[in-house]
């Protein structure tokens, strides 16, 4: 039967207008006044005064790493030690019969300087491995360091850091590449654990409106497992019903010999409705907050520049070949020097490959219009843009001016023309799209989050960076969509009727409030997935 929306606008290509959907055999059939669209029989679903949107689009995502991580040693809810080291302790006497405490989510605020020690954790009576919340570190206590054999006298790897008291013992933080020393002995995920994280994950998005998404590593990465055969089989079987595309990762101790494993991994997929595989992953840097992120200059009080993982000269030459056999190529890239070497490397290379930047945390401001010369697409991560405690107490002391002020230009970037995706980067961060908007247009932490008591969160974070909510919503829906190649992502006749019904109009609210808004229904091809009870 038709289903008819009504009582409530509508977010289409042309802007909010009052109108109703109708919607048959699961695409949209009509977008116009209500009383010529209700003529025949139908099911109604009543807007309730609330705004019908295009289903989001994810365009940065790690679901099934936050599913594993959900139903291990989850510390994304708490913050602080004492309630980390209670979590731990709890999860540890429910799970006596676990070699190994792993999970994670702890932030680095939590702890002076931003780490934590080994000693916090040394009352388990197992290894612990437990990953920062934005995944470029592992807190481990001194059980797991002598399972892995690391001592004063182990060397860093090339793409990581031990991190080491004042005589070189380690502390018990693994920096980046260093997290696969402990990561890879941890227990591995069985299928079915990997099966039933995709679902918890779908099912938790779902409910946030998010109806596709692009996987932002689909490899073997910081000890955990290739989601490829995940993907696969829950997209032949059916049990997939959002819409993904998975960005394959590059292997940065390799070069271009890969391109042909790439290759098979993307034809693995060939065929499938819900799951493709064309994008490739390259993680041109780390983070700023470790020193990981690639700058031009040196970082304030402890200097050095981070690090380039990937040769920028032979950077080019793999964008090439990729590029070449039509792949797209979704950047990493935190720090200014790393998003001018990817938009180098990506100089030549064919726009309707859809390239994109993730993060842009730092642009040096003459890179800003290049963005839009190229073609590149900006894929934004909105909620972090704010003066949260991470921010203030170890990002911005150590960036010094005027490197601080060149941080999530998005203004900037629209002004130049640029097309813009957004993404959450979850498990790092919440997977709410209206969260990140609420950010882009404020740039102000969203009220009731986690750090919503800090100081300066309502404290707006470089104000003249702000975004209109349409602009931001455009992003988080069609910005997405197009660049995964989604059919979805816009409200107009013949697209799939992937659809979220909100419970207030959010562009009637004031700016300070767009954060309330919350997800009542949400549709994938006409079909509910999602309901508020």
């Amino acid at each position: 039967m038709d289903i008819l929306f009504r009582g409530g606008r509508v977010f289409t290509p042309e802007g909010v207008v009052t109108a109703a959907v109708l919607v048959r055999g699961g695409v949209i059939a009509a977008v116009g006044p209500e009383g010529e669209l209700a003529r025949k029989p139908h099911e109604t679903v009543d807007l309730g005064g609330g705004l019908l949107v295009p289903g989001f689009t994810d365009a940065h995502m790690h679901p099934i790493q936050a599913g594993l991580e959900r139903a291990k040693c989850d510390l994304s809810e708490v913050f602080g030690l004492e309630a980390y080291k209670e979590k731990i302790a709890d999860y540890a006497a429910k799970n006596p019969d676990k070699e190994w405490i792993d999970g994670g989510g702890w932030d680095m605020s939590a702890f002076p300087g931003g780490l934590p020690h080994r000693d916090e954790i040394d009352f388990l009576d197992r290894p612990a491995y437990l990953i920062q919340r934005d995944h470029h570190a592992a807190w481990v206590n001194t059980r797991a360091l002598e399972r892995a054999g690391i001592t004063r006298d182990t060397p860093d790897p090339a793409d990581g850091r031990i991190e080491r008291d004042a005589s070189g013992v380690p502390t018990g933080v693994l920096h980046e590449g260093a997290m696969d020393l402990v990561g890879l002995l941890t227990p591995r995920p069985t299928a079915q654990d990997l099966q039933d994280a995709l679902a918890d994950s779908e099912r938790h998005l779902f409910s946030l409106g998010v109806t596709g998404w692009q996987d932002a590593i689909v490899g073997s990465y910081a000890g955990s497992d290739d989601p490829l055969p995940t993907y696969l089989s829950a997209a032949r079987s059916g049990r997939l019903r959002a819409r993904v595309t998975g960005a394959l990762w590059w292997d940065r101790t390799r070069g271009s010999d890969q391109v042909e494993d790439l290759e098979a991994r993307r034809a693995s997929a060939a065929g499938l409705e819900r799951f493709t595989a064309g994008s490739v992953k390259i993680m041109q840097d780390g983070i700023t907050e470790n020193f990981t992120a690639a700058t031009l200059e040196p970082y304030c009080l402890c200097g050095g520049t981070g690090l380039s993982y990937v040769d920028p000269v032979k950077l080019k030459e793999y964008v090439a070949e990729l590029d070449r056999r039509g792949f797209q190529v979704h950047f990493h890239a935190i720090g200014e020097r790393a998003v001018r070497e990817a938009l180098d490397s990506l100089e030549g290379t064919d726009p309707a490959n859809r390239h994109h930047i993730a993060h842009l945390q730092i642009i040096e401001p003459s890179d800003v219009p290049r963005f839009a010369a190229l073609g590149v697409t900006a894929n934004l991560q909105p909620l972090w843009a704010t003066h949260h405690a991470q921010m203030d107490e170890l990002t911005l002391p150590y960036l010094g001016e005027p490197r601080s002020s060149w941080q999530y230009p998005f203004a900037d970037l629209v002004a130049c023309g640029t097309r813009l995706c957004a993404g959450s980067d979850w498990p790092v961060s919440s997977a709410d799209p209206l969260q990140g908007m609420h950010v882009a247009v404020n740039r102000t932490e969203p009220g009731g989050s986690v750090h919503a008591g800090y100081p300066t969160a309502q404290t707006p974070f470089l104000p003249g960076q702000r975004i209109g909510l349409a602009t931001a919503m455009r992003a988080y829906t069609e910005g997405s969509a197009w660049i995964n190649r989604s059919p979805a992502g816009r409200i107009e006749p013949g697209r799939p009727a992937d659809l979220v019904v909100l419970d207030r109009d959010p562009f009637a609210l004031p700016p300070g409030d767009i954060w309330t808004t919350r997800v009542r229904m949400t549709f994938v091809d006409g079909e509910i997935v999602h309901e508020r009870a």
